[in-house]
C-alpha cells in the first residue's frame, strides 16, 4: 500500500466511491447526518474493541459485530489522559472511535484523517478543497494504558496503525495522507520508522518508565497478586486512574511534562527515532514538516528572579529587579522548542504574528498555525481573535498549500490563487536554515542520548 505521510494534524487521504447516509462496516452498520452545505458527518464510530476488562494494555482488536443500524451522531468519548482525575466528563477508558467528514455522494476524492484532537470539525476544510476530499479523525490511548509489563508496549501507536488498516471507507487504500500536530507529528516519525531499525542495547526510554511501574502496582494494591496484570485488568477504571498521575522519573526532583510515551521496545520501535532517521532506517515518502516560530514558552515555566529569592524583600524586588528578573526565562524556552520541535523537522516556518500572542512575549506558539488549517470557526479551544480580522488573508493561502498536498502530493497543484509557488526545500529557492540554528541543531543532537529524546 502507497502511504503518504503529512506532518501537522493528523490527516488519511483515501478515494471514496460514495458517501451514504447508511454505512456497513461488516461488523456494524452506521447511520450519518447530511448537512446543509453539502456534507455528510459519521461521528463515534468503533474502530476497535473497547480496551477494558481483559483487552486493558493488550493491542487493539478487532470490533464485535452488531446489528442493526446504529445513529452515528455524537462524538466518541475522549480517551483518558494522565493526572485526570476525577475522570472528566466526556473521556472514557472505552474510547477508540472515529468520525467520519465527507462530500455527499462523494466519487473518487481523498480522506483526511487527525489523530490528535478528535473533535476538530473537518467540514472547513473540505470546503477550502473545493469538495475534493475527506477527512477522518480519531482518539488513540494514552498514559498508563499504554505500557505495562507482559502486557503489550505502545499501543497508542498499535490504535494508529489499527485506523490506517481499518480506512477503507469506500475507499482506494493506495491514497492516503497522515498528518499530526504536537504527539500526532511525533506518532508519524515513528510511523515512518516503525520496524526500521534494531539496536537492542538501547533501552534507557523502556528501563526508565518500567521504574515507574512496581510503584504504580503497588499504589493501586496489585503488589501481591500472582499475576499482576490480571489484577490491574481487573480494577474499576477509578481506581486505576487515581493512581495515574505524573511521578518524577529515578533521580529527578520534578515531574515530566510526557510521563508515558513510546519506548524502544525492539520490534515496532526498535531504536530511538532521530538514529533510525539518521542511519536511513525510515519509508521514503512526500514529507511536508513544519514548525512555529516560537515553540516553547506555552509550556515552559517562567520562574524569574523574584520568584527564586524568597530572602529579599518585596520593597527590595520591586526596587531593583522587576527588569532584570524577565530576562532569562526565554534562551532556556527557545533551547526547549529547539530540542522537542524546531531541531527535529524543519520544511515550513509558520511565522504569522497575533497581537494576544505577541503582547505577553508567547510569539507566534505552539501548534497555533491548526486555526489557519483547519480554519477558525472548526477548532477546539479559543482562536486568535487575528485569525478573523487582520490574519484572516492567511487561512485559504495554508488551505490551498494543504489540499493540494492532500489530493496530489504537491502542495502547488491547487494552491490558493496568488500564493507563491513553494519549492521543494534545497541550497536554492526558499528560506535556508540560518548558521546558527544548523549549530543548535547540531550540538542538540550530539547530546540526545543523554536528553533521551
Amino acid at each position: 500500500m502507497a502511504q503518504y505521510i503529512l506532518f501537522a494534524q493528523v490527516f488519511l487521504l483515501l478515494c471514496l466511491t460514495a458517501a451514504r447516509e447508511v454505512v456497513d462496516l461488516e461488523y456494524a452498520r452506521y447511520r450519518g447526518i447530511v448537512l446543509s452545505n453539502g456534507l455528510v458527518q459519521w461521528l463515534g464510530i468503533r474502530y476497535a474493541a473497547s480496551p477494558t476488562g481483559p483487552l486493558r494494555f493488550s493491542a487493539p482488536q478487532s470490533p464485535s459485530v452488531v446489528a442493526g443500524i446504529h445513529d452515528a451522531f455524537e462524538h466518541g468519548p475522549i480517551c483518558i489522559p494522565t493526572s485526570r482525575y476525577p475522570i472528566s466528563k466526556g473521556t472514557s477508558e472505552d474510547c477508540l472511535f472515529l468520525d467520519v467528514y465527507s462530500p455527499y455522494r462523494a466519487s473518487n476524492h481523498p480522506e483526511l484523517l487527525p489523530n490528535s484532537n478528535p473533535n476538530h470539525n473537518g467540514t472547513g476544510l473540505i470546503q477550502a478543497s473545493g469538495m475534493g476530499i475527506v477527512v477522518v479523525t480519531f482518539n488513540y490511548r494514552v498514559g498508563v494504558e499504554e505500557i505495562q509489563q507482559n502486557g503489550s508496549m505502545n499501543n497508542g501507536l498499535k490504535n494508529q496503525i489499527k485506523v490506517l488498516k481499518f480506512s477503507k471507507f469506500g475507499g482506494n487504500p493506495k491514497h492516503v495522507v497522515v498528518g499530526g500536530a504536537r504527539a500526532g507529528a511525533a506518532s508519524i516519525t515513528l510511523l515512518l520508522s516503525a520496524y526500521g531499525g534494531r539496536d537492542d542495547g538501547l533501552m534507557l526510554l523502556l528501563r526508565n518508565r518500567k521504574a515507574l511501574l512496581p510503584c504504580f502496582i503497588t499504589c493501586t494494591g496489585c503488589a501481591s497478586d500472582a499475576d499482576t496484570l490480571e489484577c490491574l485488568r481487573g480494577l474499576d477504571t477509578e481506581v486505576l486512574q487515581r493512581e495515574n498521575i505524573n511521578t518524577p522519573l529515578p533521580n529527578a526532583q520534578q515531574v515530566p511534562l510526557y510521563l508515558y510515551v513510546p519506548v524502544v521496545d525492539g520490534d515496532l520501535v526498535p531504536n530511538y527515532t532521530y538514529r533510525l532517521f539518521h542511519s536511513d532506517h525510515f519509508i521514503k515518502l512526500p514529507v511536508i514538516s513544519a514548525t512555529t516560530r516560537m515553540k516553547a514558552p506555552y509550556s515552559f515555566p517562567r520562574i524569574n528572579l523574584l520568584q527564586s529569592t524568597p530572602g529579599l524583600s518585596m520593597r527590595t524586588k520591586r526596587a531593583n529587579f522587576r527588569a532584570l528578573s524577565l530576562m532569562y526565562w526565554r534562551p532556556v524556552s527557545t533551547a526547549y522548542g529547539e530540542m522537542w520541535y524546531i531541531c527535529p523537522s524543519w520544511n515550513y516556518h509558520y511565522a504569522v504574528q497575533d497581537p494576544d500572542l505577541e503582547e505577553p512575549g508567547l510569539g507566534v506558539d505552539h501548534t497555533v498555525e491548526i486555526n489557519a488549517i483547519w480554519g477558525p470557526n472548526h477548532v477546539t479551544g479559543d482562536t486568535p481573535s487575528s485569525y478573523f480580522t487582520t490574519n484572516a488573508p492567511i487561512v485559504p493561502v495554508l488551505q490551498g498549500y494543504w489540499t493540494s498536498f492532500i489530493k496530489t502530493f504537491d502542495p502547488n497543484s491547487h494552491r490558493y490563487p496568488g500564493s507563491p509557488r513553494w519549492n521543494i526545500w534545497g541550497n536554492e529557492g526558499m528560506e535556508q536554515v540560518s548558521e546558527d540554528q544548523r549549530e543548535h541543531c547540531e550540538y542538540l543532537t550530539s547530546i540526545r542520548p543523554e536528553l533521551q529524546q
